[in-house]
C-alpha cells in the first residue's frame, strides 16, 4: 500500500481513509506543472480559530473546536466509506451536539456554526492564489463544505475574481477522500487528473488526491509534519505561498 508504514499506530482517521481512498498510483514519479489547482477550503484557506470564542460564548470548552471538526470529518469518512452522503451543515451539527454532551441547544448550535459564514482568509492565500494566477494556472476550490458558503466566503475574502468554479462534494454525493471526487473535479474543470492539482492542510487530503491521480501540494502549517502513514505529496511549504511558487517551478508536461 502506497506509502503505509507498519510501525505507525494506525487510527479510525487512517481506516477510513485507507478504505475510501482510490487504488495505488505510482510513487517517485516527477510530477509536472498542474494546469489547474484545486483548493480545499476548511483550515486551508479559512482558519477555525474564530468559531472558538463562539463555543466559549455558549458556555463549552474551549478544546471542544478541534473534538467537533474532528468528530464532523469522522462521520463524514464513516459515511463515505459506508457508500452514504449526507450535506455538510447536517453532520456538524449531529457533531456539535455530541460533543457538547447536548448541553448545545439548537439555537447555541446554530449560532456557533452561523460562525462558518464569517470566517475571514489566512493571510498566504491571496500571495498563493494572485501567483498561481499570474502563471496563468486555472483556479478552483474543492471542499466538503457547502457551495455557498464557500463562494460567499471568497467574495468576502476577495478571492472570486480568481476562483473560475467552486465544486463541492454535494456534486459528487461523497465526502473526500474517495477518488471519485477528485475525478469529479477533474471532469468538471475539464483536464486530466495528472494535470490537476490539490492543495490542503490535510495529509490525508492529499493522500486521497494522490491516489486519484492528482498532483499535491501540501501546506504544513496546521499539522507540522506531514504523516508518514499516507502517500507523501509532491510539493510542500511552510505557507501557501511556498506551495504555489514550488507548484509553479514543477516542470511544463
Amino acid at each position: 500500500m502506497a506509502a503505509a508504514c507498519c510501525t505507525v499506530p494506525v487510527t479510525w482517521l487512517t481506516v477510513l481513509v485507507l478504505l475510501t481512498a482510490g487504488p495505488p498510483v505510482a510513487c517517485g514519479v516527477m510530477a509536472n506543472r498542474p494546469v489547474a489547482v484545486a483548493f480545499d477550503v476548511i483550515e486551508t484557506l479559512m482558519p477555525l480559530e474564530p468559531l472558538r470564542e463562539r463555543f466559549t460564548h455558549h458556555g463549552l470548552a474551549p478544546h471542544l473546536l478541534e473534538l467537533w471538526f474532528t468528530r464532523t470529518l469522522r462521520d463524514g469518512f464513516a459515511l463515505a466509506a459506508a457508500g452514504d452522503y449526507a450535506p455538510f451543515s447536517d453532520v456538524a451539527t449531529q457533531a456539535l451536539q455530541v460533543v457538547s454532551g447536548y448541553q448545545a441547544d439548537k439555537s447555541a448550535t446554530a449560532a456557533i456554526l452561523a460562525g462558518l459564514t464569517e470566517l475571514p482568509a489566512h493571510p498566504d492565500v491571496q500571495p498563493a492564489v494572485r501567483m498561481l494566477a499570474g502563471a496563468g494556472t486555472r483556479l478552483a476550490c474543492l471542499t466538503n463544505g457547502s457551495a455557498a458558503v464557500t463562494s460567499a466566503f471568497l467574495e468576502r475574502a476577495g478571492l472570486s475574481d480568481y476562483i473560475e468554479r467552486v465544486i463541492s462534494v454535494e456534486e459528487a454525493g461523497i465526502w473526500k477522500p474517495p477518488a471519485q471526487v477528485y475525478q469529479h473535479a477533474a471532469e468538471v474543470l475539464g483536464v486530466e487528473s495528472a494535470d490537476l492539482a490539490l492543495v490542503a492542510a490535510h495529509a490525508w487530503d492529499c493522500h486521497g488526491a494522490k491516489r486519484a491521480g492528482l498532483v499535491t501540494g501540501w501546506v504544513s502549517r496546521l499539522e507540522r509534519q506531514y504523516s508518514p502513514i499516507f502517500a507523501a505529496p509532491d510539493v510542500t511549504g511552510a505557507d501557501l505561498a511556498e506551495v504555489a511558487l514550488r507548484l509553479v517551478e514543477l516542470p511544463v508536461r
